[in-house]
């Protein structure tokens, strides 16, 4: 790499800091860029200054948002009685892609996990039980992941929320669509079969 200007290598190094960003990626992405129009790379400047300038957390779901209340809190045509507790805002985003969900969310800004340090006091769990003492959500939709630290982290939750009278569920999870059984893990099986249904 010593070979290019320090121009080059400056921000091979400062790409290749992204999570998932390697040195030869960081070496294409520049290269690229090198190769660019000068609108094209100020462009990209521009929307990463503007990210670290305007953007903040919803003072609602805590989801990221250029405004106080994200454009989800604030569309009156989702259900406001239905809440979707996730992890991260990628989890909301990935919930809206499936377009199976027309409620509001909570995001936690991380799960509970002791061995990490990280405890009730860490996430946003007071800010969640604050919203279910209003009285205006019916039913807490629980969507962490199946991981160690997501269950545990639902599991505390429904302990938490059981003296409210809210509904509470959990999304199910399982064997994929299209997914040959010799090939999924133990813990997706069992959670597949503890969440059968009739037919």
């Amino acid at each position: 790499m010593n070979h290019y200007p320090k121009s080059i290598i400056n921000l091979i190094r400062n790409f290749s800091r992204l999570p998932g960003i390697g040195e030869k990626t960081a070496e294409r992405l520049t290269m690229h860029l090198l190769r660019a129009s000068s609108s094209e790379a100020k462009q990209l400047a521009h929307s990463i200054l503007e990210l670290k300038e305007k953007s903040m957390l919803c003072r609602r779901c805590f989801s990221m948002s250029d405004k106080e209340v994200c454009r989800i809190c604030s569309d009156p045509s989702r259900i406001q009685e239905l809440l979707c507790v996730v992890e991260q805002p990628t989890d909301m985003a990935a919930i809206e892609k499936s377009g199976a969900y027309s409620g509001l969310y909570h995001i936690l800004q991380g799960v509970l996990s002791p061995m990490d340090g990280i405890g009730p006091d860490d996430i946003r769990i007071k800010e969640l039980i604050s919203k279910v003492k209003k009285g205006e959500i019916k039913e807490i939709v629980i969507a962490t992941s199946t991981n160690v630290e997501g269950e545990s982290t639902a599991s505390y939750l429904i302990n938490l929320l059981e003296k409210y009278p809210v509904k509470i569920s959990r999304i199910a999870s399982g064997v994929p669509v299209g997914g040959d059984l010799k090939y999924v893990d133990q813990v997706t099986l069992k959670r597949a079969m503890e969440s059968r249904y009739e037919i």
